[in-house]
Parts: C-alpha cells; sequence; structure tokens
C-alpha cells in the first residue's frame, strides 16, 4: 500500500526543519527541559511515600475499565475528596491526563449558542477541546483583560473564558484577578488551567488562583500531576454539578479506562510532600532571578517562573543554540514553528528546584558567550 499521501507532509516538515523525532536523553546531561519542577518525579522520599501506601492497603496495577463500568473504586473517590480539599473547591472529577481533563471539559459543557472566549496562547489541548464543542469560539490578545472586556461585549449564551495560570511555552503569570473581576461584570464562567503553577505558585504550591483568593469566583480549575506534582492524572475541580455533568456527558472521562490504584498512591504521596516543599521552592526562586540576571543582555521574555524563554528566531537559529548547550552536557531542548508561531522560536530552558548555581551559571555562560 502507498504511503505517499504521509510522505509528502513528513517531507514538508524536513524542508521547514520542524520535523518532529523522538529522542532519548543522553546519560549525564543537566535537565533544563522536563517540567519537574520540584524533582518528585525521581525523589527517593516520593518512592517510599508510594510504596507506604501501598503497602497498607490491596491494589492492582490496573482499574479494569471505565469509572461508570468497573473501573470506581473507594481510593480514587478518596483521592478526588483530598484533592477538592487541598484546592478549596466542592468537588473534584479525576482525569488520566491533562489533555483529557481539558479536552472533556471544554467539549462537553459549553453547548450550541454559547460562547467561548480564550487567551490567544492557550494549550493545544483546550484549542482541541474547544474545536470538539458545539460553542462558537473567539481568541483575545494574550494576557489583555481590555481585549477581553471588548470581545465578551459581543458574546452570546453562556459565556466561557479559558486562561491558564502560567502559559506553558512564554513562562508568564496570567493577571487573574483583573480577568476574574471583568468576568464577574460580564456573568462569564472563568476556568483557569493551573497545569504550570501546582506545586509551585503559593506558599504550600497550591497554585496561583488559591494564591490569590480567588478560587470561589472560577468555574473550573484544571489542576495536572505531570508537572511538579511528579506523577500522572489531573483532576477537574468545581461544583459537585460541574462533577455529576462531567461524570455524564464527557467522553473523555466516559469512554476510557480508569487510573489504576498505584496512579492514585502516587498522586497522595505527592500532595504528602509538595505543600511542605517551601526550601525547594525557596531555592527554585533564587535560581530564577539568578539566570534572569545572568542573561539581561539576552532577547527573553519577563517570566518570574521556572519556565524562562530566550528568543532565536528562525527553526535553525534555536535548534543550533539548543545543539550548542546540548554539547556542553545541558539538556535545553528548542521550541520551534509550528509550536510557537514563525519568529517566535526560542529556547524553553526550565529551572528546577534540584539544579545548583554551578549548573545554572555554567549555562549563562554557554548562552552568553
Amino acid at each position: 500500500m502507498k504511503e505517499d499521501f504521509l510522505l509528502t507532509q513528513l517531507a514538508a516538515r524536513k524542508e521547514q526543519h520542524a520535523f518532529r523525532q523522538l529522542r532519548l536523553p543522553a546519560p549525564g546531561m543537566v535537565d533544563f527541559c522536563s517540567n519537574d519542577y520540584l524533582g518528585l518525579a525521581k525523589s527517593m522520599a516520593m518512592q517510599e511515600a508510594v510504596h507506604q501506601l501501598l503497602a497498607a492497603r490491596p491494589f492492582a496495577h490496573g482499574s479494569t475499565g471505565s469509572r461508570l463500568l468497573a473501573g470506581n473504586y473507594a481510593w480514587v473517590e478518596e483521592t478526588e475528596s483530598m484533592l477538592a480539599a487541598f484546592h478549596q473547591s466542592a468537588a473534584g472529577l479525576i482525569y488520566n491526563s491533562g489533555y483529557d481533563a481539558n479536552l472533556g471539559l471544554f467539549s462537553a459543557v459549553p453547548q450550541k449558542g454559547d460562547t467561548i472566549i480564550y487567551d490567544s496562547l492557550i494549550h493545544a489541548s483546550i484549542r482541541d477541546g474547544i474545536r470538539l464543542s458545539k460553542a462558537q469560539a473567539f481568541s483575545f490578545l494574550h494576557n489583555d483583560p481590555q481585549d477581553l472586556e471588548k470581545k465578551l461585549a459581543n458574546a452570546g449564551g453562556n459565556v466561557f473564558v479559558a486562561v491558564e495560570s502560567v502559559y506553558s511555552m512564554d513562562g508568564d503569570f496570567a493577571p487573574l484577578s483583573a480577568i476574574t473581576s471583568i468576568c464577574e461584570r460580564a456573568g462569564a464562567y472563568l476556568v483557569v488551567d493551573e497545569a504550570h503553577a501546582t506545586g509551585v505558585v503559593g506558599a504550600k504550591g497550591e497554585g496561583l488562583v488559591q494564591h490569590l483568593g480567588l478560587q470561589g469566583q472560577c468555574f473550573a480549575r484544571v489542576h495536572t500531576f505531570g508537572k511538579a506534582v511528579g506523577c500522572h492524572g489531573a483532576v477537574v475541580l468545581g461544583s459537585a454539578h460541574l462533577r455529576d455533568f462531567l461524570i455524564n456527558f464527557s467522553r473523555s472521562f466516559i469512554y476510557t479506562t480508569a487510573l489504576p490504584p498505584t496512579a492514585m498512591a502516587a498522586i497522595m504521596a505527592s500532595y504528602d510532600l509538595f505543600p511542605y516543599m517551601q526550601e525547594a521552592r525557596a531555592h527554585l526562586s533564587a535560581l530564577i532571578a539568578r539566570f534572569r540576571e545572568g542573561v539581561a543582555a539576552l532577547d527573553t521574555l519577563p517570566g518570574e517562573t521556572p519556565i524562562q524563554v530566550v528568543l532565536s528566531p528562525g527553526n535553525t537559529a534555536a535548534r543550533d543554540l539548543a545543539a550548542r548547550l546540548q554539547g556542553e552536557g545541558l539538556d535545553v531542548r528548542a521550541i520551534l514553528h509550528p509550536t510557537v508561531p514563525k519568529g517566535g522560536e526560542r529556547l524553553r530552558i526550565v529551572l528546577h528546584s534540584f539544579n545548583t548555581e554551578e549548573e545554572v551559571d555554567r549555562c549563562i555562560a554557554v548562552l552568553t558567550k
């Protein structure tokens, strides 16, 4: 069977220097690319906590079915209650990933005649959920409350506003206080994706919404566990009515095998650990300040989060700069078009609490020489 239709598009990607390939990390590289901000994914403390939880009760490596059939069990409901309590929400529903959570939320809740208004840099998982929705959708200029207000003036039906608290490619905070006030005045339902804030923003890593005391003004929040939490899965937080609605209408929840009890052990173990990692978060903040001072002369994006961006326009230029860093033993990855707009190609340099000052200084030295 001929596959020319595949080869044509793959060849075009190669011509654009945008061809993606899977690669294994080289041994001994300094991690400046993973989202494991607090190092929990590989920490011995996390492993020991998981083992203790698993030793205390019967468990299985598989859930054996969807939550609506054979895959519901006491531990997953207990974990949902724990997450809702920690994040000061009425209820929570666990999904298999952040992608599944956003896809399931946005494809199910907004209806025909409703409107979704989303930040222009919103994550692909939310965009895909919006595509599956029957609602009309418009973007507003990134982190621009005034443009959001303009778009809200022309919105019909139930109106949903979608933002991230920390943007995954730019590393900047959303102006949540201003956005929340605008949504309240307009009667819009605010949805905040906290993927890159969970674990690192707030005194206990509770996320930006709670850090600002805005949890009562959000229709829904999505916290994912594959970043600083160091494991897998996600939770949609909101009212008990929202939870019931998603159980009945969210296809990415209904038609998938549930996460197993081993995943619940990892989530619970992490939530027992990261709220008390104040020293790690303080060290991470110090590294961020050190890095920003060291690259002040370069073309960077503003940001006070672990995601630091050095712009290097053009796919080839960004790849070459990343290769130079990798040649020095620093695992930095280029973010290329079409993931980012043309001209916005960059290095996405991720700092972690386990990185040292010497490692950060090495990275700065390669970037600035």
